[in-house]
Formats: C-alpha cells, structure tokens, sequence
C-alpha cells in the first residue's frame, strides 16, 4: 500500500451526526402532505443517496421505490423547505471529527469532502459547523455528472490535488463509499458507527469503530514507508493518545 496524500471523506453517518434533523425535516414534509409520517427508524437507513431518492423513499415506504410524480414533486419542495430550516438544530460533529480533520491540516494531508448531499444543504451545513476551511476540495451529489457509487467524484479529487489513486483514501459509513473507492482504485476505509450498517462483505482495507482511529492508522501506514523504517508494527493506542 502506498503512503496516504489526499483522504476523501463522507459527509452524514462519517463527520456528521445529522440524521436526527434530516428524519425532523421528513416528518415535516409528509405531515404537510397529509400523509402517515414514515417509520423514523427506517429514514437512519435511507439516508445516503441524496435527497430525491431519500423524498421517494419516505413517499413510497420502499427503498427502490418510485411515488407518483405529482407527489414526488410536492414532497422534494416541501423537504426543502423544511430541511432548510432544521439543517443545524440537533446535527453535530462526531466526537474526534474536529480533531481528525485538524492532525490531516498539521500533517499537510490533502482533504477533500465527497457526499451525496445536495450542494444547497452541503455548504451551510459545512460553514454552520465551522469545518469548511479543513477541505481543499467539497463535492456534492449534484457537482458532477456522476455521484457515488461512481467513482467519478473521487477520481476527479484525485485529478484536482494531482495525486495518484493508490495514494488516496475514501472514508465513509456506507456501500456507496466503499463501492466507489472500490472503482476508482483507492483506500477503502468504513465506519461502523454510522448510518450504512455492515460493511464487512465489501471487504475494506479497514474499518474503524471512532473516527480517531483514523490518524493512528495514517501514521502507521505513513511510517511504514519512512526510510529504514523495516516492516517493523506500530503501537497504534500510543499513537492516538498523543492526539485525544
């Protein structure tokens, strides 16, 4: 495995703990619709292929589901409207995801933000959280011609910091991330603590169970490549003490 230079991260269920608002935003939307409002357990799962699949979701009850268009229309518009407004009430950061993305600026790694999120609910949730500055690089789900699982928006980071791909990583809570670092040839790094569920069949490089995990691994990966560093293994707990 070649050293880390660019780390790609996923926005909701990886950085952010914001499902709590996006189910207050679908709740809203179907209450004004006049429907039954969804099983809010069942939004936790939907949550990660943007907002239209996630409004025909809530609409049809069915993860591949498809509502009348008439209805769909009605319910992205009423989403918007009310996700506008609940986007920062109960969303936060997940302990250790300021201070990750703080050792990747002091390291000098390339950051980048890749989500399937709508870039009109991307950028105000990055600036209400005040991380916007910590990424070179923030690509939503409508930046592109493609979103995840296509690799096209993590080979287009790659291009953009000009660095190969088996010298980038992908980290994220769910298929779509793991697929697309999968295709485009990059470090594949799951979160357990988020919103994708199990990860293990898709075979990751690892999985992490906090996102503090993740600097110790870097380091771990990085010294492995230093020179004379022999194939020697890392105290990987001494190495995240030093940044808690």
């Amino acid at each position: 495995m070649a050293p880390i230079k660019l780390v790609a991260f996923d926005l909701d269920g990886t950085l952010v703990d914001s499902a709590a608002d996006i189910t207050r935003a679908v709740g809203r939307m179907t209450q004004e619709l006049g429907l039954p409002p969804p099983d809010m357990g069942k939004v936790y799962t939907w949550v990660g292929d943007g907002v239209r699949r996630l409004v025909k979701r809530a609409l049809s009850g069915e993860r591949d589901g498809e509502p009348p268009a008439d209805l769909y229309q009605r319910g992205i518009e009423a989403f918007r409207r009310a996700y506008h407004e609940y986007l920062v009430l109960d969303s936060r950061l997940y302990a250790g995801a300021l201070e990750t993305l703080q050792f990747l600026r002091e390291q000098g790694f390339a950051v980048a933000c890749i989500t399937n999120k709508a870039v009109e609910f991307t950028i105000p949730l990055l600036n209400a959280l005040e991380i916007s500055s910590y990424f070179g690089l923030v690509l939503s789900g409508d930046s592109l011609s493609q979103r995840k699982p296509d690799p096209l928006p993590l080979l287009h980071a790659a291009q953009h910091f000009r660095v190969a791909a088996a010298q980038a990583c992908m980290v994220g809570d769910s298929r779509n991330d793991l697929l697309a670092a999968r295709a485009a040839e990059f470090t594949a790094i799951g979160v357990r603590y988020g919103y994708g569920g199990d990860l293990a069949a898709l075979g990751p490089d690892a999985m992490l169970d906090s996102i503090m995990e993740l600097p110790p691994l870097l380091t771990k990966w990085t010294l492995r490549h230093a020179p004379g560093s022999g194939d020697g293994e890392v105290d990987v707990s001494a190495i995240q003490g030093e940044h808690r």
